[in-house]
């Protein structure tokens, strides 16, 4: 029996030994992900095979409406439904017309960049036959009877104006949004306009209403490099300065402007910035609607005739 037992201990500690000698091993191969400090704070190693963020289950388009010498563009994800500007005042019958083609019911945000007609001149239309969210306005007003109709249009609805402060964030289904500039500049009202950011998956977006290089150089210290860049002011000589150019590094440029326009609006010194850099030119005088999609990593690019210029 003592014999015995003396089998029966020696095996159990040569298993120990095994054990022992199988932690001694690879203890260092089980922790080499997690480092501690004396704080025990802990720090994770990334692997290829982690999950990236900002992954993206649906897609994400947006429409740059041909309105003529205008701006409007849609911008549409999930269930979800956005407006930045609304053409001109004759833009806005057919801007509805065109938005409840495409079974839109409801604009969770709507964006008057700044109160020039050929931004908010079709944005009373919008409001009256659209249930809506949330309206972005800069903190500036104006005496136009233009700009008397958006009020009038909210206040009929009890809708306010929510100004939007710098740096605020919002979403619109998977796309996040960031807000880099509103001005107060009753003197030039282009230099009020909201400039907004629009991150989707490792895809980015700027919108630029009608900021001039004013403006541009204010934000060249923001993170304002994105794949696409809607051309400040329908692509005039007074905005997409050389070194706001350079620091966006933008693929595509999308300009909104009218046929034979009497500014002339793109100027060619614009033009040669963009093509001296390689930017991929699309214009709505040239090819009506421009559909911009995304899959959160690339980009394609349509276009399409709509019955949207007034």
């Amino acid at each position: 029996m003592k014999k015995g037992r003396k089998k029966k201990y020696s095996l159990i500690g040569f298993f120990i030994i095994v054990l022992f000698t199988f932690f001694q091993m690879y203890s260092d191969r089980l922790f080499t992900s997690l480092n501690v400090n004396e704080k025990d704070d802990y720090t994770f190693e990334s692997f290829d095979d982690e999950i990236v963020p900002n992954i993206t289950t649906s897609d994400l388009k947006v429409t740059y409406i041909d309105v003529g010498q205008a701006d409007s563009i849609l911008i549409q994800n999930e269930d979800y439904s956005m407006l930045i500007d609304a053409g001109n005042n004759e833009d806005g019958a057919k801007l509805v017309d065109y938005l409840n083609s495409l079974g839109i019911k409801k604009l969770d945000y709507v964006v008057g960049t700044h109160p020039h007609e050929d931004h908010i001149g079709g944005l009373d239309d919008v409001i009256n036959n659209f249930e809506i969210g949330i309206v972005y306005l800069p903190d500036v007003i104006t005496t136009t009877k233009t700009f008397e109709d958006v009020i009038n249009a909210l206040e009929n609805k009890n809708l306010d104006i929510t100004i939007p402060e710098v740096n605020s964030e919002f979403k619109l289904g998977e796309a996040n949004f960031r807000v880099l500039y509103t001005g107060t500049d009753t003197n030039d009202l282009n230099n009020s306009s909201i400039v907004l950011r629009m991150d989707f998956g490792s895809n980015s977006f700027l919108f630029m209403g009608d900021a001039t290089s004013e403006v541009e150089q204010k934000l060249l210290d923001a993170d304002i490099q994105v794949d696409v860049l809607k051309v400040g002011h329908h692509g005039s000589r007074y905005s997409s300065s050389s070194s706001f150019l350079d620091r966006v590094n933008c693929q595509y440029a999308i300009i909104s402007c009218g046929k034979n326009n009497s500014y002339g609006h793109p100027h060619q010194e614009t033009i040669d910035k963009f093509n001296e850099r390689k930017i991929k030119i699309y214009r709505t005088d040239e090819l009506g609607t421009i559909i911009l999609t995304s899959d959160g990593n690339n980009i394609e690019i349509n276009n399409i005739k709509t019955d949207t210029n007034g």
